[in-house]
Protein backbone atom coordinates (compact mmCIF):
# COMPACT_ATOMS: atom_id res chain seq x y z
CA UNK A 1 0.00 0.00 0.00
CA UNK A 2 1.44 3.45 -0.75
CA UNK A 3 0.23 6.50 0.29
CA UNK A 4 0.43 10.11 -0.65
CA UNK A 5 -0.05 12.54 2.17
CA UNK A 6 -0.09 16.77 2.04
CA UNK A 7 2.50 18.07 3.84
CA UNK A 8 0.15 20.38 5.80
CA UNK A 9 -1.55 16.98 6.93
CA UNK A 10 -0.08 17.00 10.72
CA UNK A 11 1.45 13.87 11.44
CA UNK A 12 0.31 12.67 8.39
CA UNK A 13 3.64 10.74 7.38
CA UNK A 14 4.17 9.31 10.78
CA UNK A 15 0.31 7.77 11.06
CA UNK A 16 0.25 6.61 7.44
CA UNK A 17 3.74 4.93 7.27
CA UNK A 18 2.58 2.41 9.43
CA UNK A 19 -0.27 1.37 7.17
CA UNK A 20 2.83 1.17 4.18
CA UNK A 21 4.99 3.36 2.01
CA UNK A 22 4.14 7.21 2.11
CA UNK A 23 5.21 10.41 0.78
CA UNK A 24 4.81 13.54 1.94
CA UNK A 25 3.71 16.14 -1.01
CA UNK A 26 3.37 19.86 -0.87
CA UNK A 27 -0.18 20.49 -1.94
CA UNK A 28 0.47 22.66 -5.05
CA UNK A 29 2.66 19.65 -6.42
CA UNK A 30 0.26 16.89 -6.09
CA UNK A 31 -0.97 15.77 -9.69
CA UNK A 32 -1.69 13.22 -11.61
CA UNK A 33 1.74 11.69 -12.31
CA UNK A 34 2.69 11.62 -8.73
CA UNK A 35 -0.68 9.36 -7.98
CA UNK A 36 0.44 6.99 -10.83
CA UNK A 37 1.41 4.46 -7.89
CA UNK A 38 -0.45 5.64 -5.34
CA UNK A 39 -3.39 3.92 -3.02
CA UNK A 40 -4.43 6.42 -0.75
CA UNK A 41 -4.61 10.47 -1.10
CA UNK A 42 -4.54 12.44 1.87
CA UNK A 43 -5.33 16.42 1.98
CA UNK A 44 -6.23 19.83 3.54
CA UNK A 45 -8.36 21.94 1.62
CA UNK A 46 -6.08 23.38 -0.97
CA UNK A 47 -6.25 20.47 -3.06
CA UNK A 48 -8.95 19.92 -5.26
CA UNK A 49 -10.33 16.63 -6.00
CA UNK A 50 -11.21 16.30 -9.40
CA UNK A 51 -11.30 13.85 -12.59
CA UNK A 52 -8.73 16.02 -13.79
CA UNK A 53 -6.53 15.14 -10.86
CA UNK A 54 -7.47 11.48 -10.24
CA UNK A 55 -8.82 9.89 -13.25
CA UNK A 56 -6.27 6.74 -14.65
CA UNK A 57 -4.74 6.62 -11.25
CA UNK A 58 -5.27 3.88 -9.22
CA UNK A 59 -5.95 5.91 -6.10
CA UNK A 60 -8.96 3.85 -3.92
CA UNK A 61 -9.03 6.13 -0.96
CA UNK A 62 -9.12 9.86 -0.40
CA UNK A 63 -9.30 11.44 2.65
CA UNK A 64 -9.45 15.38 3.31
CA UNK A 65 -8.22 16.29 7.09
CA UNK A 66 -11.20 18.92 6.94
CA UNK A 67 -14.62 19.05 7.91
CA UNK A 68 -15.79 20.88 4.77
CA UNK A 69 -15.57 18.90 1.56
CA UNK A 70 -16.12 22.00 -1.09
CA UNK A 71 -12.86 21.03 -2.89
CA UNK A 72 -14.19 17.36 -3.14
CA UNK A 73 -15.81 16.56 -6.48
CA UNK A 74 -18.03 13.76 -4.36
CA UNK A 75 -20.40 12.39 -7.17
CA UNK A 76 -17.21 12.13 -9.50
CA UNK A 77 -15.70 9.69 -6.72
CA UNK A 78 -19.00 7.97 -6.09
CA UNK A 79 -19.10 7.43 -9.98
CA UNK A 80 -15.45 5.76 -10.30
CA UNK A 81 -16.21 3.93 -6.73
CA UNK A 82 -13.42 6.04 -4.79
CA UNK A 83 -14.01 5.55 -1.02
CA UNK A 84 -13.71 8.95 1.26
CA UNK A 85 -13.70 10.43 4.26
CA UNK A 86 -13.48 14.03 5.90
CA UNK A 87 -12.70 14.73 9.33
CA UNK A 88 -16.45 16.28 10.20
CA UNK A 89 -16.25 17.82 13.85
CA UNK A 90 -12.49 17.38 14.13
CA UNK A 91 -11.87 21.05 14.42
CA UNK A 92 -15.01 22.51 16.18
CA UNK A 93 -14.14 23.03 19.69
CA UNK A 94 -11.24 24.96 17.95
CA UNK A 95 -13.35 26.94 15.61
CA UNK A 96 -15.68 27.54 19.23
CA UNK A 97 -13.25 28.62 20.60
CA UNK A 98 -12.24 31.59 17.92
CA UNK A 99 -15.93 32.67 18.76
CA UNK A 100 -15.61 33.02 22.32
CA UNK A 101 -12.16 34.95 21.52
CA UNK A 102 -13.93 37.32 18.90
CA UNK A 103 -17.20 37.50 21.30
CA UNK A 104 -14.99 38.81 23.96
CA UNK A 105 -12.63 41.02 21.38
CA UNK A 106 -16.12 42.88 20.08
CA UNK A 107 -17.97 43.62 23.53
CA UNK A 108 -14.41 45.04 24.94
CA UNK A 109 -14.12 47.54 21.91
CA UNK A 110 -17.63 48.36 21.63
CA UNK A 111 -18.33 48.72 25.46
CA UNK A 112 -21.06 45.87 26.03
CA UNK A 113 -21.27 43.21 28.81
CA UNK A 114 -21.51 39.83 27.29
CA UNK A 115 -23.92 38.52 29.48
CA UNK A 116 -26.12 41.59 28.09
CA UNK A 117 -26.26 40.06 24.91
CA UNK A 118 -28.22 36.77 23.04
CA UNK A 119 -26.06 35.06 20.37
CA UNK A 120 -28.17 33.85 17.35
CA UNK A 121 -26.44 30.41 16.31
CA UNK A 122 -27.29 30.31 12.54
CA UNK A 123 -26.33 26.27 11.55
CA UNK A 124 -26.27 23.90 14.73
CA UNK A 125 -24.18 20.77 13.63
CA UNK A 126 -20.78 19.65 15.29
CA UNK A 127 -19.29 23.38 15.32
CA UNK A 128 -22.59 25.27 16.02
CA UNK A 129 -23.08 22.45 19.02
CA UNK A 130 -19.98 23.26 20.46
CA UNK A 131 -20.56 27.18 20.14
CA UNK A 132 -24.18 26.51 21.80
CA UNK A 133 -22.34 24.96 24.87
CA UNK A 134 -19.45 27.55 25.61
CA UNK A 135 -22.06 30.28 25.35
CA UNK A 136 -24.80 28.63 27.71
CA UNK A 137 -21.55 28.26 29.76
CA UNK A 138 -20.67 31.95 29.59
CA UNK A 139 -24.57 32.84 30.91
CA UNK A 140 -25.57 33.78 27.08
CA UNK A 141 -28.78 33.51 26.37
CA UNK A 142 -28.88 31.33 23.35
CA UNK A 143 -30.90 31.29 19.60
CA UNK A 144 -30.90 28.46 17.19
CA UNK A 145 -31.47 28.33 13.32
CA UNK A 146 -31.07 24.98 11.82
CA UNK A 147 -33.42 24.60 9.01
CA UNK A 148 -32.31 21.15 7.69
CA UNK A 149 -32.56 19.80 11.77
CA UNK A 150 -35.69 21.64 12.25
CA UNK A 151 -37.42 19.53 9.34
CA UNK A 152 -35.33 16.51 10.53
CA UNK A 153 -35.98 16.46 14.93
CA UNK A 154 -39.25 18.53 15.14
CA UNK A 155 -37.61 20.49 18.08
CA UNK A 156 -39.14 23.94 19.04
CA UNK A 157 -35.36 24.62 19.72
CA UNK A 158 -34.45 25.51 16.64
CA UNK A 159 -36.33 29.07 15.04
CA UNK A 160 -36.91 30.45 12.23
CA UNK A 161 -33.80 32.70 10.73
CA UNK A 162 -36.79 35.48 11.17
CA UNK A 163 -36.93 35.45 14.25
CA UNK A 164 -33.23 34.87 15.49
CA UNK A 165 -32.47 37.85 13.24
CA UNK A 166 -35.09 39.78 15.11
CA UNK A 167 -34.14 38.65 18.75
CA UNK A 168 -30.38 38.05 18.73
CA UNK A 169 -27.62 40.91 19.16
CA UNK A 170 -24.78 38.99 17.53
CA UNK A 171 -24.81 36.56 14.93
CA UNK A 172 -22.78 33.62 13.95
CA UNK A 173 -22.45 31.98 11.30
CA UNK A 174 -21.45 28.00 11.11
CA UNK A 175 -23.55 26.42 7.72
CA UNK A 176 -21.88 24.94 4.87
CA UNK A 177 -21.85 26.35 1.60
CA UNK A 178 -24.62 25.06 -0.68
CA UNK A 179 -26.28 25.97 -3.77
CA UNK A 180 -28.89 23.67 -3.44
CA UNK A 181 -32.10 23.48 -2.40
CA UNK A 182 -34.11 23.01 -0.32
CA UNK A 183 -31.33 25.39 1.95
CA UNK A 184 -29.14 27.88 -0.35
CA UNK A 185 -26.72 29.13 1.87
CA UNK A 186 -24.46 31.22 -0.64
CA UNK A 187 -24.97 34.76 0.15
CA UNK A 188 -27.46 33.88 3.16
CA UNK A 189 -26.00 37.01 4.75
CA UNK A 190 -27.33 39.22 1.80
CA UNK A 191 -29.05 43.05 2.02
CA UNK A 192 -32.22 41.25 3.54
CA UNK A 193 -30.61 39.02 6.05
CA UNK A 194 -29.21 42.30 7.26
CA UNK A 195 -32.04 44.69 7.12
CA UNK A 196 -34.10 42.14 9.76
CA UNK A 197 -31.23 42.56 12.27
CA UNK A 198 -31.40 44.36 15.51
CA UNK A 199 -29.53 47.53 14.39
CA UNK A 200 -26.22 47.75 16.35
CA UNK A 201 -25.66 43.85 15.93
CA UNK A 202 -22.50 42.00 15.48
CA UNK A 203 -21.78 39.23 13.05
CA UNK A 204 -19.03 36.39 12.91
CA UNK A 205 -18.59 34.68 10.05
CA UNK A 206 -16.20 31.82 10.10
CA UNK A 207 -18.05 28.95 8.06
CA UNK A 208 -17.77 29.73 4.29
CA UNK A 209 -16.71 33.29 3.02
CA UNK A 210 -19.39 33.19 0.35
CA UNK A 211 -21.92 32.62 2.98
CA UNK A 212 -21.77 36.37 3.37
CA UNK A 213 -22.71 39.20 0.56
CA UNK A 214 -19.60 41.09 0.80
CA UNK A 215 -21.51 44.16 -0.53
CA UNK A 216 -24.22 44.01 1.41
CA UNK A 217 -22.34 43.74 4.52
CA UNK A 218 -20.31 47.15 4.14
CA UNK A 219 -23.99 48.53 3.76
CA UNK A 220 -24.79 47.10 7.06
CA UNK A 221 -21.61 48.60 8.75
CA UNK A 222 -22.28 51.90 6.69
CA UNK A 223 -25.97 52.58 8.07
CA UNK A 224 -25.09 50.73 11.52
CA UNK A 225 -27.23 47.67 11.01
CA UNK A 226 -23.79 46.03 12.19
CA UNK A 227 -21.87 47.80 15.14
CA UNK A 228 -18.79 45.24 14.35
CA UNK A 229 -18.18 42.37 12.69
CA UNK A 230 -15.10 39.43 12.65
CA UNK A 231 -14.79 37.44 9.48
CA UNK A 232 -12.27 34.65 9.46
CA UNK A 233 -13.30 33.71 5.35
CA UNK A 234 -14.09 35.83 2.40
CA UNK A 235 -15.44 35.75 -1.21
CA UNK A 236 -12.69 34.64 -3.13
CA UNK A 237 -10.01 33.68 -1.23
CA UNK A 238 -7.50 33.08 -0.52
CA UNK A 239 -7.49 37.23 -2.52
CA UNK A 240 -9.27 39.00 -0.10
CA UNK A 241 -10.59 42.32 -0.36
CA UNK A 242 -8.83 44.85 1.50
CA UNK A 243 -11.83 47.49 1.61
CA UNK A 244 -13.84 44.69 4.03
CA UNK A 245 -10.80 44.09 5.54
CA UNK A 246 -10.29 47.63 6.65
CA UNK A 247 -14.27 47.76 7.90
CA UNK A 248 -14.32 44.85 10.21
CA UNK A 249 -13.46 44.51 14.22
CA UNK A 250 -11.30 41.33 13.47
CA UNK A 251 -9.97 39.51 9.94
CA UNK A 252 -8.14 36.42 9.78
CA UNK A 253 -6.82 34.44 7.01
CA UNK A 254 -9.34 31.16 7.46
CA UNK A 255 -7.52 29.85 10.66
CA UNK A 256 -10.48 29.37 12.77
CA UNK A 257 -10.25 25.57 13.17
CA UNK A 258 -6.44 25.85 12.98
CA UNK A 259 -6.02 24.31 16.64
CA UNK A 260 -3.14 21.93 17.08
CA UNK A 261 -5.75 19.41 18.42
CA UNK A 262 -7.97 20.20 16.01
CA UNK A 263 -5.14 19.13 13.24
CA UNK A 264 -4.33 16.07 14.99
CA UNK A 265 -7.82 14.79 15.72
CA UNK A 266 -8.26 15.64 11.36
CA UNK A 267 -5.23 13.43 11.10
CA UNK A 268 -6.58 10.41 13.57
CA UNK A 269 -9.81 10.48 12.13
CA UNK A 270 -8.17 9.75 8.25
CA UNK A 271 -6.21 7.43 9.38
CA UNK A 272 -9.31 5.22 11.18
CA UNK A 273 -11.07 5.47 7.91
CA UNK A 274 -7.93 4.59 5.92
CA UNK A 275 -7.56 1.36 8.70
CA UNK A 276 -11.11 -0.13 7.65
CA UNK A 277 -10.96 0.61 4.45
CA UNK A 278 -7.91 -1.28 3.18
CA UNK A 279 -8.16 -3.80 6.72
CA UNK A 280 -5.20 -2.97 8.31
CA UNK A 281 -4.39 -2.78 11.86
CA UNK A 282 -3.97 0.69 13.06
CA UNK A 283 -0.77 1.02 14.97
CA UNK A 284 -0.08 4.70 15.33
CA UNK A 285 -0.83 6.14 18.93
CA UNK A 286 0.64 10.42 19.30
CA UNK A 287 3.20 9.82 21.95
CA UNK A 288 3.28 12.92 24.37
CA UNK A 289 6.71 13.91 23.43
CA UNK A 290 5.78 14.91 19.61
CA UNK A 291 2.98 17.05 21.42
CA UNK A 292 3.85 20.44 21.75
CA UNK A 293 4.50 21.51 25.59
CA UNK A 294 2.29 23.27 28.08
CA UNK A 295 2.71 26.81 27.86
CA UNK A 296 3.86 28.67 31.11
CA UNK A 297 1.39 29.54 33.72
CA UNK A 298 -0.82 32.46 33.78
CA UNK A 299 -0.64 34.09 37.10
CA UNK A 300 -4.20 36.45 37.28
CA UNK A 301 -4.46 39.14 39.77
CA UNK A 302 -8.20 39.30 39.15
CA UNK A 303 -8.88 42.36 41.83
CA UNK A 304 -11.14 44.79 40.43
CA UNK A 305 -11.69 42.90 37.62
CA UNK A 306 -15.19 42.34 35.34
CA UNK A 307 -15.85 38.58 35.05
CA UNK A 308 -15.72 39.27 31.37
CA UNK A 309 -12.40 41.19 31.34
CA UNK A 310 -11.56 37.77 33.25
CA UNK A 311 -12.22 35.96 30.90
CA UNK A 312 -10.69 38.17 28.20
CA UNK A 313 -7.18 37.95 29.81
CA UNK A 314 -7.39 34.06 29.71
CA UNK A 315 -8.45 33.39 26.04
CA UNK A 316 -6.51 35.94 24.81
CA UNK A 317 -3.44 34.52 26.89
CA UNK A 318 -4.54 30.83 25.44
CA UNK A 319 -5.43 32.61 22.15
CA UNK A 320 -4.72 35.95 21.04
CA UNK A 321 -6.63 37.23 18.13
CA UNK A 322 -5.79 40.29 17.62
CA UNK A 323 -1.72 38.52 16.44
CA UNK A 324 -3.72 37.00 13.57
CA UNK A 325 -5.96 40.29 12.51
CA UNK A 326 -2.63 41.98 12.81
CA UNK A 327 -0.94 39.34 10.51
CA UNK A 328 -3.57 39.37 7.63
CA UNK A 329 -3.95 43.56 7.82
CA UNK A 330 -0.35 43.46 7.30
CA UNK A 331 -0.41 41.88 3.31
CA UNK A 332 -3.48 44.44 2.23
CA UNK A 333 -1.49 45.14 -0.61
CA UNK A 334 -3.25 46.58 -3.26
CA UNK A 335 -1.91 43.91 -6.04
CA UNK A 336 -4.22 40.94 -5.69
CA UNK A 337 -2.36 37.96 -6.72
CA UNK A 338 0.61 39.02 -4.37
CA UNK A 339 -2.84 39.28 -1.55
CA UNK A 340 -3.62 35.87 -2.18
CA UNK A 341 -0.04 34.56 -2.17
CA UNK A 342 0.23 36.16 1.47
CA UNK A 343 -3.21 35.08 2.62
CA UNK A 344 -2.60 31.30 1.60
CA UNK A 345 1.27 31.98 3.32
CA UNK A 346 -0.83 32.72 6.53
CA UNK A 347 -2.65 29.24 6.40
CA UNK A 348 0.26 27.45 5.54
CA UNK A 349 2.57 28.37 8.14
CA UNK A 350 0.23 28.88 11.13
CA UNK A 351 2.01 28.74 14.24
CA UNK A 352 1.04 26.34 16.60
CA UNK A 353 -2.18 27.09 18.62
CA UNK A 354 -3.27 24.54 21.49
CA UNK A 355 -6.27 24.65 22.75
CA UNK A 356 -8.12 26.37 26.23
CA UNK A 357 -7.35 23.11 27.91
CA UNK A 358 -4.05 23.26 27.58
CA UNK A 359 -3.41 26.59 29.41
CA UNK A 360 -2.53 26.57 33.02
CA UNK A 361 -4.04 29.73 35.21
CA UNK A 362 -3.17 30.40 38.83
CA UNK A 363 -5.79 32.94 40.11
CA UNK A 364 -4.88 35.36 42.59
CA UNK A 365 -8.11 36.80 44.94
CA UNK A 366 -10.72 34.89 42.53
CA UNK A 367 -13.79 33.54 43.43
CA UNK A 368 -16.09 30.47 42.32
CA UNK A 369 -17.83 33.12 39.75
CA UNK A 370 -14.94 33.78 38.03
CA UNK A 371 -13.09 30.28 37.84
CA UNK A 372 -16.57 28.21 36.86
CA UNK A 373 -16.77 29.85 33.50
CA UNK A 374 -12.93 29.41 33.09
CA UNK A 375 -13.55 25.74 33.78
CA UNK A 376 -16.53 25.52 31.85
CA UNK A 377 -14.71 26.35 28.96
CA UNK A 378 -12.32 24.10 29.26
CA UNK A 379 -9.09 26.05 31.38
CA UNK A 380 -7.17 24.10 34.00
CA UNK A 381 -7.00 26.41 37.45
CA UNK A 382 -4.45 25.91 39.41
Amino acid sequence: MKTVCATSVLYGVEAFSTLGETVSVPEEAISRNVLADVDALIVRSRTAITADLLEGTPVAFVGTATAGVDHIDLDYLDSRGIAWAAAKGSNANSVAEYVVASMLYLVRRHGQLLEDLSVGIVGVGHVGQKVREKCLTLGMRVLLNDPARAVQEHDPAFLPLTTVLNEADLITLHVPLSDGEPFPTRHLANHRFFEQLRPGSFLINSSRGEVVDSEALLIALDRGILRGAVLDVWEGEPVFRPDVLARVDIGTPHIAGHSFEGKLKGTLMLYEEACGFFEKEGRFEPAEHILPGLPDVLDLDVRGLLPQDVLWEAVKYAYNIEEDDRALREGAVNDPAARGGYFSGLRRNYPVRREFPASRIHFQHGDAALCDPLRGLGFLLI
